[in-house]
């Protein structure tokens, strides 16, 4: 069962949302990590498919949680294969959740600050911009890249709140990620979202520590 809490509209000025299975569907992301890099890797090296994901999966434990875990560079660099051109071949999977737009008109016309706040790699990001229409609505575009922390690392939120200039007692931050959403917690940001369904491609997953929402029908328009 869902947990889903009404919002206190009145008490949010500024919108923080993330991109990749919060409000463009994961099924692309992981398609791309979980089936494509192994299967380029098993072509490069001769090996079986799960041979390969096996390697492959565990270079990805290894950086978990940090940026260079999200930077296409750093694993074309370690895998020896380029991870620009293989996203290109699935480019076709990027697609925006349900129900995304009309929150994200909402949220413009109602006057308050709505910013994509990020991990992905600066490639990625664009590439999802060209092939959706996420960004017209959106007053700024911050990748962790620029900031120089991953979401999950305690220093991107003092340095993210720095630059926008944000009451963290009157932000909304919007994830799919439990990690992303405790670091965000515990330096104070207020209003927080957990996305149940980030993969229309698998089951949502269960209720965990923070007020979720299957889409963004639950999170309400604001007015």
């Amino acid at each position: 069962m869902n947990s889903v809490e009404p919002l206190s509209w009145p008490e949010i000025r500024t919108v923080l949302l993330d991109m990749d299975g919060t409000m463009l569907d994961l099924h692309f992301d992981d398609v791309f990590f979980r089936q494509t890099v192994p299967g380029a890797y098993a072509r490069k090296h001769g090996l079986t498919f799960e041979a390969a994901r096996d390697v492959v999966l565990e270079s990805y434990q290894e950086q978990q949680g940090t940026l260079a875990w999200y930077d296409l560079d750093h694993w074309s660099s370690r895998l020896g294969m380029d991870m620009r051109r293989l996203k290109e071949e699935v480019a076709h999977l990027i697609r925006v959740h349900p129900h995304v737009l009309p929150f994200l008109q909402a949220v413009r016309e109602s006057g308050r600050a709505i910013h994509l706040v990020t991990n992905a790699h600066p490639y990625s990001l664009d590439m999802k911009l060209v092939r959706t229409p996420i960004g017209a609505c959106l007053d700024s575009v911050i990748t962790s890249h620029e900031v120089g922390w991953a979401k999950e690392q305690a220093p991107f939120w003092p340095a993210l709140t720095a630059r926008l200039g944000l009451d963290p007692r009157t932000t909304l931050l919007v994830d799919d990620s439990a990690p992303v959403l405790a670091a965000a917690r515990a330096f104070g940001i207020a209003h927080l979202r957990q996305v149940l369904h980030p993969n229309s491609g698998a089951p949502p997953n269960p209720v965990g520590q923070f007020p979720s929402i299957v889409d963004f029908r639950d999170l309400g328009l604001p007015s």
